[in-house]
């Protein structure tokens, strides 16, 4: 069009949405330990729920969601023994839920700003 000058961006400045190869490595791994992070917490906050809303533990899900709770919390099993089971399982499974997401997404942060 005459007398319509096109935009070009200034000599030397990368603009925002450019990615090279250097670029790219940081921001994957921060993002997959963010999301194994989340899953990790994800089930065992389900099973907490489940458990709470007294979920059928003959249904083959909630076996699985079980299951992968207590792989994932392991580490954490009785560590509170209290009378109440809904609190006894909110806490030993909350404990670790809490860890991952902080571990996680702290070390996910980390990776970025390196």
């Amino acid at each position: 069009m005459p007398g319509h000058q096109a935009y070009a961006p200034a000599q030397g400045s990368r603009h925002r949405y450019h990615r090279n190869r250097e670029g790219a490595g940081p921001p994957r791994a921060a993002l997959f330990i963010h999301t194994i992070a989340d899953i990790a917490a994800g089930f065992l906050g389900l099973w907490i729920l489940l458990y709470l809303l007294d979920a059928n533990q003959a249904n083959v899900f909630v076996d699985f969601v079980h299951g992968m709770a207590d792989w994932l919390a392991w580490w954490s099993q009785d560590i509170f023994t209290m009378d109440t089971e809904g609190l006894r399982v909110l806490l030993n499974y909350g404990l670790p839920a809490v860890i991952y997401l902080l571990l996680g997404h702290g070390g996910a942060a980390r990776i970025r700003r390196a």
